[in-house]
């Protein structure tokens, strides 16, 4: 008998521990809503919009695109394309395609890139022996062999507007110590399945209430990977690009963060790009980037609450930096959940108050995150909305159960490999935005 209340005395506290981490990752998104309903009711924004830089012709910056690759053969002749369609002065736009493929990548991207060459665009084809650093170290081999004070990112499946530099880059000069810009991402194969779909809510909410409303309350918030822009005098103040963690560009921000840079979001022009049509390819996605967040934690946590930042831009830069411990905290919590109804004789009774809290916890920011941008999205019907929703929390346990060890691990220092995430020309061919 002693042996068994002991059991439920510790198991009770497990549970207990991760509810109240599940309570913060929760807690953070429902101060966002609650930014957003604020602003709401009092009709101003909490920040108000930057003017963008008014630049002549002539003084326009030499902008760097940088395009990584590994192993995309149907991706990677359209990337370059669509990198030299950018409205920029040829002479001031300068292409690096990063490519550390093993397959006919590298023969198809030499003929587009040569073709190019031909036509009066500079497109540097780089090619490395091995894949030290993955992208970050791709990243970082480039940028030094160029000059260039801005650097534009873009993955090989984004395919940003013809106006987008003339849009994006004179918001960036426009504030002296904003280090990148990150602009909104569209994805193209929104509508393929259920799949797109769920992704497509989540990644709505990520920038449209996520993104977005951190910026606005002049929080901490995430350069993306892709999509953005850097200045070149941040990155190099903040170390510059590190393969410490899968997640290098999170590591870089916080890094700028710490050495008093800041970031803007751009709502438009948007950069459509693609999700995983496949769960096995989304769940080796969603654990690269859970590691990664780990990894950032590890190695910048303490600095963080060590810097000369205020508390309270501590505390949301803390929520951003531990937010993948979602996935571990539902995993800890379903698992002691069942070990606490054995413990109790499968009576349920005492747990039921924690159980409506979560439940509760789960419907306010599913909505209040997602809604609002669906609609203004215009993604499609309400019923297709709530499919959609409801598609969410199931998808959510399975990536907890799934990925939580490797999570674990990681904190321990554990170390994966980077795994992309497979993707084909073929779906964006086929696919639309996902507007209307």
């Amino acid at each position: 008998m002693v042996t068994i209340h002991a059991l439920r005395i510790l198991f009770d506290a497990i549970l207990t521990t991760a509810v109240l981490g599940l309570a913060f990752v929760g807690g953070s998104f429902l101060i966002l809503i609650a930014i957003n309903i604020l602003e709401l009711l009092d009709g101003a924004r909490w920040r108000a919009p930057i003017a963008a830089a008014k630049i002549a012709a002539r003084d326009l910056p030499d902008v760097l695109v940088q395009i990584p690759i590994f192993n995309e053969p149907e991706m990677v002749a359209d990337a370059l394309a669509s990198a030299a369609a950018l409205d920029w002065p040829k002479d001031k736009l300068h292409i690096q395609l990063l490519d550390d493929s093993t397959d006919e990548s590298s023969i198809i991207a030499a003929n587009v890139a040569r073709e190019l060459r031909g036509e009066g665009f500079d497109v540097a084809h780089l090619r490395r022996e091995d894949r030290n650093g993955f992208k970050a170290g791709a990243l970082a081999a480039g940028l030094a062999i160029s000059d260039a004070p801005i650097i534009a990112m873009l993955d090989v499946d984004f395919r940003p507007p013809r106006n987008w530099l003339r849009v994006a880059v004179p918001y960036l000069l426009a504030d002296r110590r904003a280090g990148f810009l990150q602009s909104r991402c569209e994805f193209m194969n929104y509508r393929t399945n259920w799949l797109t779909r769920a992704q497509g809510l989540m990644f709505d909410a990520h920038f449209i209430m996520e993104q977005a409303t951190r910026y606005r309350a002049g929080w901490l918030f995430q350069f993306n990977g892709t999509g953005g822009l850097w200045r070149r005098a941040a990155i190099e103040e903040a170390g510059g690009w590190s393969a410490d963690s899968l997640c290098e560009d999170l590591d870089l921000t916080v890094r700028a963060g710490l050495a008093d840079w800041h970031g803007i979001f751009l709502m438009e022009p948007a950069i459509p790009g693609l999700v995983p049509e496949r769960v096995r390819h989304w769940r080796v996605q969603q654990r690269r980037w859970s590691n990664g967040f780990v990894q950032v934690a590890r190695k910048l946590f303490l600095k963080v609450w060590a810097s000369h930042w205020s508390i309270r831009r501590k505390v949301s830069a803390s929520a951003l930096i531990l937010v993948q411990a979602f996935y571990p905290l539902v995993a800890i919590s379903i698992v002691t959940f069942v070990i606490c109804l054995m413990l109790r004789g499968l009576h349920p009774h005492p747990y039921l108050p924690m159980m409506e809290f979560l439940l509760a916890l789960v419907l306010f920011v599913s909505v209040g995150m997602s809604f609002v941008p669906y609609m203004v999205l215009k993604r499609g019907t309400l019923f297709q909305y709530a499919v959609a929703l409801a598609s969410v929390p199931p998808l959510m346990v399975y990536l907890s159960v799934s990925n939580a060890p490797s999570i674990v691990r990681t904190l321990f220092g554990w170390r994966e490999q980077f795994k992309r995430t497979p993707k084909t020309r073929h779906t964006a061919a086929r696919s639309t935005i996902g507007k209307g």
